[in-house]
């Protein structure tokens, strides 16, 4: 149902993704039912991502057909070329929890226009939670205003990430990593749905989200709702212009500064300096857990000479 308060363009966006999320919520009734296929080790696709992904479109599309499109499974195969309207889209972020009926999925659906995002639509379909975006307008979840998280001490603070899962992967250093946010913070949580990580920052439920390895279609609504609920997000240097790094940082202001001085130097965009330090600490720990493997139950040389 639109509202007469909501820019138009949010308003089909918003139809969109709970036609979307209608599809979605149908499979899950039946979830051991659904085609699955894998675009490569962990990184899986269903029937479902594809049949939310065509019904988003085509709703995009009949309101505004010279719009441009970029979809997670489709590309820009759909839309105008060159338009200065695009939506970015993920028709069913956190699929790997969808197919194992882990109820922590959602829609995602952006308007960039020229290069910057200025609607967005983020759709939780199990819980019905419609987080909701306009630049210059605020955040809301549930047609209620929302805002981030008061908390400044990053002792206080509960954050949440995303692991690294594809081969060549640097499972090391995002060891490290962890273990100088981890021992720092109330808590750590690994949902499995960036979008929706990005909108509980939004939302105040945490107070900070990192991870690398994202794509555009996984960030793009999720950073308008961050930052117009009054948060920072950008990547872990802290530049705000990130959408196509494959790195994101985000959190509240005092809390996203605090995370930057401790992940600045895990970034790609890190200096030598900085860089050298992550491989001596990745080093450390492979030494350490090459030291753990040691057989511990030969017993050793008696000394012959030993005092009693």
């Amino acid at each position: 149902m639109s509202s007469p308060n909501l820019h138009p363009m949010l308003n089909v966006a918003i139809k969109a993704a709970r036609a979307a999320g209608a599809i979605i919520n149908r499979a899950a009734l039946d979830v051991e039912s659904v085609r699955i296929s894998q675009k490569q080790i962990n990184d899986f696709v269903t029937e479902v991502d594809h049949a939310s992904e065509r019904v988003i479109i085509e709703t995009l599309l009949t309101a505004y057909p010279g719009h441009g499109i970029v979809a997670e499974e489709s590309g820009s195969e759909h839309g105008a070329k060159d338009s200065e309207y695009v939506w970015i889209i993920d028709p069913l972020d956190g699929t790997t929890n969808f197919i194992h009926g882990f109820p922590v999925y959602c829609v995602s659906i952006a308007l960039a226009v020229r290069g910057k995002v200025e609607q967005a639509v983020i759709y939780d379909p199990s819980r019905n939670d419609l987080f909701t975006a306009t630049k210059g307008r605020g955040a809301f979840l549930n047609e209620r205003r929302i805002r981030v998280s008061k908390r400044t001490q990053l002792k206080e603070s509960l954050l949440s990430t995303g692991f690294p899962f594809r081969p060549g992967d640097n499972f090391k250093s995002y060891l490290n990593m962890m273990g100088d946010v981890m021992q720092r913070t109330a808590g750590l949580r690994r949902p499995g749905a960036a979008a929706l990580d990005l909108a509980y920052v939004a939302a105040g439920y945490t107070e900070g989200f990192f991870e690398t390895g994202l794509s555009i279609w996984d960030v793009a609504a999720g950073s308008l709702l961050v930052t117009e609920a009054g948060g920072l997000i950008g990547n872990f240097t802290g530049e705000s212009d990130f959408l196509e790094q494959r790195e994101c940082l985000a959190g509240t202001p005092r809390i996203y500064g605090q995370l930057v001085q401790i992940l600045g130097k895990y970034s790609k965009f890190a200096g030598a300096g900085d860089k050298a330090a992550v491989r001596q600490a990745a080093q450390e720990l492979t030494e350490a857990a090459s030291a753990s493997e040691t057989p511990s139950n030969v017993p050793s040389k008696p000394e012959d000479d030993a005092e009693i």
